[in-house]
């Protein structure tokens, strides 16, 4: 198994970075190089617990379905979400919202498996995790712009 670790200060309050990171549209503004929709389950709007969506996206060459579901949530401090079904053996990601003095921190665990064996394993070591750190560096930046400069406003009606 792998896990990446990634912590990011906003300048913002941790229940709006909480609610952008759960939000189905900037899912999608952060993804559009990769033609990422969602198609199935909670398709708009905010992800709450227990609910399950589906996204379609392209990834190495191929279209990609992926659905996950919200099993645990305890606003605005953490959410975790599990793959149902996808191409990864397993995929967990923990979002962890704590506040500090003028901001907060927002820090994600993804943990996945690769699957096929040690030729996954051999995959995963010299390409895929650092493409899925990237991968999740770029809804970290959407979210970070987002809640730093008031344009969550527009998203979430407050």
């Amino acid at each position: 198994m792998t896990t990446i670790h990634l912590t990011t200060f906003i300048a913002a309050p941790a229940n709006i970075v909480f609610d952008l990171s759960r939000h189905v549209s900037v899912h999608k503004g952060a993804y559009t190089g990769y033609k990422t929709d969602a198609v199935a389950g909670t398709r708009f709007g905010l992800l709450e617990k227990s609910e399950t969506i589906t996204w379609k996206s392209y990834h190495l060459f191929k279209e990609r379905l992926q659905r996950v579901k919200i099993v645990e949530m305890i606003k605005p401090e953490m959410y975790v979400e599990v793959q149902l079904q996808g191409d990864l053996t397993m995929l967990r990601h923990e979002h962890h919202f704590k506040p500090i003095d003028n901001g907060m921190l927002m820090i994600d665990l993804l943990t996945y498996e690769f699957p096929y064996g040690q030729l996954g394993r051999l995959f995963n070591a010299v390409y895929f995790n650092q493409y899925m750190e990237r991968y999740l560096q770029q809804k970290i930046a959407l979210i970070k712009n987002y809640a730093e400069t008031d344009r969550w406003k527009k998203l979430l009606v407050r």
